[in-house]
């Protein structure tokens, strides 16, 4: 007995040329917040290297830089609780007042690290506050992601849900590239020194006039439109989590999307851009400035194949992009990373000589990571959102999502940094310990292939606003 969606007979979304008007306002406005709220999210991830000595008790830079990666973490340790907490506030109230409440904790939770005291001054307390506001970042961004890829999906035609939605995909992207921009201009005008005094405060502070600008937004949008319908209709569910998870069925589903899909998508996403950046300057000591122009031209190169494979999802199907690169991923990694290593610092000296930095192999390795990372991203919103019905998709499409990236993949820089500075990964490997830490993302990548090649199956034909059924 399996459960699967209707078939789509008419396309669903847009039926007349004022409804298809609207389409270009609500996937900006729905973009440009979810990509003010990735700027805010990652803005401690880009200065995660350089905020173990501001945070963290000093003397040993290893366990600083692992303090500091772990806060990171805490970020998205909790960002499957906000999934759960504003999933079913959305499924519930609606999607619009969910996402204005969300952007409105991300952005006040950002601007709050600005204004704290620095462990010098504070000690402890100030580790415990920096602490809580990751906290709070990621119990918003918990529930905004499920909040816009819904909201913008079920604006849209069923045969171009790939599409559209993948400009939501691109927003993670341009808001870690919009954060490492901004923390490089600042950095530069003000200089090193200053910048560490209280330089580094700027990008955060910045959050408020990024929220203003966000809310003004968002505050014009109307509900969605499937969502409103259901409610009129008296047919939105009571109790989104409790249908979510009691479900055998659907639960059934949920965890096939974690492990069959968001947890590989999840470690591609932060091996290729987080883990990439982080093993540029501590593991092969390239100075900071250096390592973020290489992956911030990478991005630049790359972020619109984000759009080309959602684009590429409504023709040959979301699966077979997704598991292709995770394939990729698993079998390309450590020779990639070696071969960052031989471009940038092959006689492992204490800083990397400019002199041996071959800056257009590293960019085109970066991009091949990132080529990796647009595959499986970019299909995935649509996707989530073709495997659960209206009434508690916001809900159950969060859960996995969050899971995925939130853990699988937004613990990835710890593990793989811990993994990599081990008794047992020098002593096993010497001079190829560095690598050691890729056997995690490696791990889960093939984990994922194997639940997604042999249990999920495509969804691109799927009708969205049709319930589940039995079949």
């Amino acid at each position: 007995m399996e459960l699967a969606p209707e078939k789509s007979g008419t396309p669903n979304g847009p039926s007349s040329d004022e409804d298809r008007s609207r389409l270009g306002p609500v996937i900006f406005a729905s973009s440009l917040g979810t990509l003010f709220e990735w700027y805010d999210f990652y803005l401690y991830g880009s200065l995660a290297v350089f905020f173990g000595g501001l945070f963290f008790p000093k003397g040993n830079e290893t366990a600083q830089l692992l303090a500091s990666l772990a806060t990171f973490g805490a970020g998205f340790g909790v960002r499957p609780l906000g999934a759960v907490v504003f999933g079913h506030i959305g499924d519930l109230i609606g999607r619009k007042y969910t996402f204005l409440v969300t952007m409105a904790t991300m952005g006040l939770s950002t601007a709050i690290i600005g204004v704290l005291p620095t462990y010098e001054t504070a000690g402890i307390l100030a580790t415990l506050l920096l602490v809580l506001s990751r906290l709070l970042q990621g119990l918003a961004l918990g529930g905004e992601y499920g909040g816009a890829a819904t909201y913008v999906a079920e604006h849209v035609p069923d045969d171009k849900r790939g599409f559209y939605t993948s400009f939501i995909q691109t927003t993670a992207t341009l808001g870690f590239f919009l954060s490492m921009g901004v923390i490089g201009t600042t950095r530069i005008l003000l200089g090193e020194e200053s910048f560490k005094q209280s330089g580094w405060r700027i990008p955060f502070l910045l959050s408020f006039v990024l929220l203003g600008v966000s809310l003004y937004i968002r505050i014009k949008m109307k509900e969605s439109p499937l969502f409103a319908k259901l409610k009129s209709e008296g047919k939105s569910s009571v109790n989104p989590l409790k249908e979510s998870f009691t479900n055998p069925v659907n639960l059934r589903y949920v965890l096939l999307a974690l492990f069959g899909a968001t947890a590989g998508q999840g470690v591609v996403w932060y091996t290729g851009q987080f883990y990439a950046l982080t093993f540029l300057q501590s593991a092969l000591k390239v100075p900071w400035k250096t390592a973020y122009v290489l992956v911030s031209t990478s991005l630049a190169l790359t972020t619109p194949l984000f759009v080309l494979f959602g684009w590429l999802s409504d023709r040959i199907g979301r699966k077979k992009l997704m598991m292709t690169g995770c394939l990729l991923a698993a079998l390309t990694y450590v020779p990639i990373y070696m071969a960052m290593r031989h471009y940038s610092n092959p006689n492992g000296l204490p800083v990397a000589d400019p002199a041996q930095i071959n800056s257009v192999m590293l960019v085109l390795l970066l991009s091949i990571q990132m080529v990796y990372v647009c595959m499986v991203y970019g299909p995935i919103a649509a996707f989530l959102v073709e495997l659960f019905p209206t009434k508690i998709r916001y809900t159950s499409m969060s859960i996995p999502y969050h899971l995925g990236n939130g853990w699988f993949g937004g613990f990835l820089p710890l593990i793989a940094t811990a993994v990599t500075a081990s008794a047992w990964s020098k002593q096993t490997f010497g001079s190829g310990s560095m690598y050691t830490g890729l056997l995690y993302p490696i791990a889960v990548c093939v984990l994922t292939l194997i639940v997604g090649s042999l249990y999920i199956h495509e969804t691109k034909d799927h009708k969205i606003d049709a319930d589940l059924h039995m079949k």
